[in-house]
């Protein structure tokens, strides 16, 4: 028989503008993107800490930035990068959202099952 308590719920939260029609949202990657400049200062330290390349990582800064009609990082040329105050914000939410709905979801599967 399997052992279903090894078994873990996957919540995948977005925050998006409903006005946009890009499609572009503040999901998982965005935050890792915004929590590294956070950590580190700079916008290409924390792409490479994803494995990614510095253009990749600006291109999804500014469409998400444009689809949500707020600027995320303020950019300082070669001396790095740091998070707005409303890209502080979103990135707090998005971080305590998620830790609320995941715990939410293990409970109700922990029920369920």
């Amino acid at each position: 028989m399997a052992d279903l308590s090894a078994l873990k719920p996957s919540i995948r939260l977005s925050i998006e503008n409903p006005a946009s029609e890009s499609g572009s949202v503040f999901g998982r990657g965005i935050a890792n993107l915004c929590l590294g400049v956070r950590e580190t200062g700079s916008l290409n330290a924390a792409a490479k800490g994803m494995g990614m390349a510095y253009s990749k990582a600006w291109r999804i800064i500014k469409e998400t930035e444009a689809a949500l009609g707020v600027q995320l990082l303020d950019r300082d040329g070669a001396h790095g990068s740091t998070l707005t105050e409303a890209g502080d914000r979103i990135l707090d939410a998005y971080i305590e959202l998620d830790s609320r709905m995941s715990a939410m979801a293990e409970k109700a599967l922990e029920e369920l099952l």
